[in-house]
């Protein structure tokens, strides 16, 4: 039942953005910006580590993908709330889990799709990677979209109304983003931000991440990004999953 629950859930939610087409090629706008823009600065600086800059910057692009659109994913709940949306599936045997499922799933398939075009614009422009780096580096956008959208799904059950979820989002949003090293290896940065960023757990899938662009599928960095990933993942939606079942939706 949980199978088939999640499904139609997922099924509901798929059908909504493929008819929002425009939107659903939006979502990748921001970090083709990043790779048009800001990837030529890069090629001939040195960047530390192995690989070309294209190496160091896609592999932070993905995620920067993955960590904005899904901390925003919260706003949907909010609005059916408001449009009783929640209320009508409440009173439906569906379950709990199912619910939270269907719409984190759809959240992955939508911005793993969005990372397979930033990629193919990423090896017109100069990206050079091994084919298993590249899926490796999609399994990472699905496995952190699947944790941040969980947790951005739980808050918007618990606040009422957007502006109250925007600055909670943004409060997170940023600072993961400056000490995660999305941009540029943390690598470069002072000894004391390095340290602080160790306990930003995107920095170990932004590592991961870029060691497998690389080849390097068995380093130190792939393990731990593969540990945090997963630990985190099911932290997420246990913690989503509660607090869909305590607040009924």
């Amino acid at each position: 039942m949980l199978l088939h629950d999640t499904a139609l859930v997922y099924g509901r939610y798929l059908r909504q953005s493929l008819r929002s087409r425009f939107a659903l090629l939006f979502g990748v706008l921001t970090p083709l910006l990043y790779l048009v823009f800001f990837g030529p600065l890069l090629t001939r600086l040195p960047l530390g580590g192995t690989g070309s800059s294209w190496q160091v910057l896609v592999p932070g692009l993905l995620l920067q993908l993955g960590l904005f659109g899904a901390l925003f994913a919260g706003f949907t709940v909010i609005v059916e709330k408001g449009q009783g949306v929640v209320e009508r599936m409440r009173v439906t045997p569906v379950s709990r889990l199912a619910l939270l499922l269907g719409r984190v799933l759809r959240d992955a398939t939508v911005f793993v799709f969005q990372a397979v075009l930033l990629v193919l614009a990423a090896l017109v422009m100069g990206l050079r990677a091994p084919l298993g780096g590249v899926l490796i580096g999609f399994a990472f956008v699905a496995l952190l979209t699947v944790s941040l959208a969980s947790l951005s799904y739980a808050l918007g059950m618990k606040v009422r109304t957007p502006q109250e979820f925007g600055p909670l989002i943004n409060m997170v949003s940023m600072p993961s983003m400056l000490l995660s090293g999305l941009m540029l290896p943390m690598t470069l940065a002072p000894a004391w931000l390095d340290v602080l960023s160790h306990f930003v757990p995107f920095r170990y899938l932004v590592d991961a991440v870029r060691d497998a662009y690389v080849g390097r599928y068995t380093s130190a960095h792939m393990l731990h990004g593969v540990l945090v990933a997963v630990a985190f993942a099911a932290l997420a939606v246990t913690v989503g999953t509660r607090v869909f079942r305590t607040a009924g939706a």
